[in-house]
C-alpha cells in the first residue's frame, strides 16, 4: 500500500510539471541563435578552450537571471514590460523601452544574416539578396501559426537539434580532450591576441535582454493556482525546465567550441582547412562537419543554421510584442510589428552584406553581439 500511494504521489507530480513545459525551452532558443554560432565557432578556433568557462558563468548567470523574470510574472500575474510601465517615472519608462527595443533589433542582425547565408548555401543565392528574402520570413511563420504555434514551436526546436546531434556526432568522432575542455571550463583565462575582444563577443552573444521581457509573459499562458502553495511550486517548476533547457543548450554552445578547437587545432589541417580556421564565420564553417557527414555535410549545416535563425527569429517577434504592448499599451498587429523590426534589422545587414561582403557581415555579427 505504501508503495502504492508513493508511486501515486510521483505520477501526480509529474502531471502538475508538464502542464509547465514550454517556456524554458522556447526561451533557450536564444542561446543557439546564429550570432552564439558565430561566436563560438570564431572562440574556438582562435583561442581552443580557453573561452569555455565564459560559456558556463554566462549560462549560469542566465538561469538565475531567467528564473527571476519567471517568477516576477507567476507572483505578479504581469510580465516585466507591464511592471516597468508601473513602477517607473515616465522618462525612466521611455528610456527602458528603447533600450529594450534595441536589444530586440541587435539579437535581429545575427538572425537575418545567418538565414542569408544559410539560403546562400542551400540555393546559392546573394548575400544581399537572402537578407532581402528573410524580411519575410517571420511573415511567413506567422501565416503557419495558425495551424499551431506548439506544433510550429517543436518542428523548429527539432531541426535546431539537428544542429545538435550534428555537433555532438562531430565531438564524439574529432574526440577533444577531456583535460583541456575542463580546464577550460573551470580556469578563466584570457591570452593571446584578440581574446578579450571574442570573449565579450562571446559573452554578448549570451546576453539577451528581450529574453526577460519574453520569459515574465510566456508563464503567464499557464493556469497556476492562486494559492501560495500553488504559486511556490510553480516558480519550482518552471526553474526546473528552464535549468533543463538551458544546460542542453549550454552542452550544444560547448560543443561547437570543442569541435571548432580541435579541428582547428589539429596538426594534419589541409591547406584550405587552415584557411577556413583563420577566418570562420558561418558562411564557412560546415567544413567542421565532413569528417562526420561527408559531402552532405553542407546542405545538413545549412538546414540547421535556417532553423537556428528562424527559431530565434520567434523568440524575437514574441518579446517585440510583449515590449511595445507593455511599455505603450499599443495593441498593434503582429504582422505590422514584425514587419517595422524586420525593415529597421535588414537595412544595416543589407548595407553591410552589398558592401563588405560574407567577411563584412560576419563581422557585423560580432559587432552586435558587443
Amino acid at each position: 500500500m505504501e508503495t502504492s500511494s508513493n508511486h501515486e504521489t510521483q505520477k501526480s507530480g509529474w502531471k502538475k510539471f508538464l502542464p509547465y513545459i514550454g517556456p524554458g525551452f522556447l526561451v533557450s532558443l536564444a542561446y543557439l541563435d546564429p550570432g552564439n554560432m558565430e561566436t563560438d565557432l570564431q572562440a574556438g578556433a582562435n583561442h581552443g578552450y580557453e573561452l569555455l568557462w565564459l560559456v558556463l558563468i554566462g549560462l549560469i548567470f542566465a538561469l538565475i537571471i531567467q528564473s527571476l523574470a519567471a517568477n516576477l510574472g507567476v507572483t505578479t500575474g504581469k510580465h516585466l514590460s507591464e511592471v516597468c510601465k508601473i513602477e517607473y517615472p515616465l522618462f525612466v519608462k521611455y528610456c527602458l523601452w528603447l533600450l529594450a527595443e534595441v536589444a530586440v533589433i541587435a539579437a535581429d542582425i545575427p538572425e537575418v544574416i545567418g538565414t542569408a547565408f544559410a539560403l546562400n548555401i542551400l540555393f546559392h543565392i546573394p548575400l544581399w539578396a537572402g537578407v532581402l528574402l528573410t524580411g519575410g520570413s517571420t511573415l511567413l511563420l506567422l501565416s503557419l501559426q495558425r495551424f499551431g504555434v506548439r506544433k510550429l514551436e517543436l518542428l523548429i526546436t527539432l531541426l535546431v537539434f539537428v544542429m545538435a546531434a550534428c555537433f555532438f556526432a562531430e565531438m564524439s568522432y574529432v574526440n577533444p580532450p577531456a583535460s583541456g575542455v575542463l580546464k577550460g571550463m573551470f580556469v578563466p583565462k584570457l591570452s593571446g591576441e584578440g581574446a578579450v575582444g571574442d570573449a565579450i563577443a562571446l559573452l554578448g552573444a549570451l546576453i539577451m535582454p528581450h529574453n526577460l521581457f519574453l520569459h515574465s509573459a510566456l508563464v503567464l499562458s499557464r493556469k497556476v493556482p492562486s494559492s501560495g502553495r500553488g504559486i511556490k511550486d510553480a516558480c519550482r517548476y518552471f526553474l526546473y525546465e528552464s535549468g533543463f533547457a538551458l544546460f542542453v543548450a549550454f552542452l550544444i554552445n560547448v560543443a561547437m567550441i570543442s569541435v571548432s578547437g580541435t579541428v582547428c587545432s589539429a596538426n594534419d589541417l589541409s591547406k584550405d582547412n587552415v584557411e577556413h580556421c583563420s577566418d570562420l564565420t558561418l558562411n564557412s564553417a560546415s567544413f567542421l562537419l565532413k569528417n562526420v557527414l561527408g559531402r552532405s555535410s553542407s546542405t545538413i549545416y545549412a538546414i540547421a543554421l535556417l532553423a537556428s535563425g528562424q527559431s530565434s527569429t520567434i523568440t524575437g517577434t514574441y518579446a517585440g510584442q510583449y515590449i511595445m504592448q507593455g511599455f505603450l499599451n499599443i495593441r498593434m498587429k503582429r504582422w505590422k510589428r514584425n514587419l517595422m523590426t524586420r525593415c529597421i534589422a535588414i537595412a544595416p545587414s543589407l548595407v553591410v552584406a552589398i558592401v563588405g561582403g560574407s567577411s563584412g557581415s560576419s563581422r557585423l555579427i560580432i559587432i552586435a553581439s558587443v
